[in-house]
């Protein structure tokens, strides 16, 4: 873990009513307890330079109505492809609602995986679908076992929110610690 513990931690998120950055400030914490300090940063205060200065960076983002991009990250978009993140580590993390949007479910996060990769960082955290219950998301791959990222339904099993960071927290470290991109 002496890897991370030397590297420069930025997690940005877009929110709209407050829990994308709720769940943020806990993965924070959560990093916080391994020794990582985390700056956290709203997409609305933040450039393209600052993302750059970041070497491991979460992003977080909600996914809204039908499949909708969070506004601040939509009208973030341009700068995400513009940033160089190069040699970067990216990690993700998307809010979704299962029960009510179902066809949709995280989608925001698998568009914002498409922004990131095209902007050349190396994505790890993919996390399992099994114990969620949707029909489609972009941001499942093609056989639906696995999400780009930690998916988050604060709406349907916020029981489980705590849990599902605690086990992707200790899952990101280990690969981040692997990655050659590090």
């Amino acid at each position: 873990m002496s890897k991370l513990l030397s590297q420069s931690v930025g997690l940005v998120f877009g929110t709209d009513t407050g829990m994308t950055e709720e769940v943020g400030n806990k993965i924070a914490t959560q990093l916080a307890n391994y020794g990582v300090d985390v700056s956290v940063i709203n997409v609305v205060d933040t450039t393209s330079t600052e993302i750059e200065s970041f070497d491991f960076i979460l992003f977080g983002i909600p996914t809204w109505d039908f499949g909708g991009i969070q506004e601040d990250w939509e009208n973030f978009e341009e700068d995400i492809l513009a940033t160089n993140l190069s040699g970067k580590v990216v990690a993700l993390y998307g809010l979704g609602d299962q029960l009510g949007y179902g066809d949709y479910f995280v989608d925001a996060m698998g568009w914002l995986q498409e922004k990131v990769v095209k902007a050349g960082a190396h994505v790890i955290g993919e996390w399992s679908t099994e114990g969620y219950d949707f029909a489609e998301s972009r941001a499942a791959n093609e056989d639906k076992s696995m999400f780009c990222g930690l998916a988050i339904d604060e709406d349907q099993q916020f029981e489980l929110t705590d849990e599902r960071i605690e086990k992707w927290v200790e899952q990101l470290i280990k690969q981040y610690e692997s990655t050659e991109a590090a």
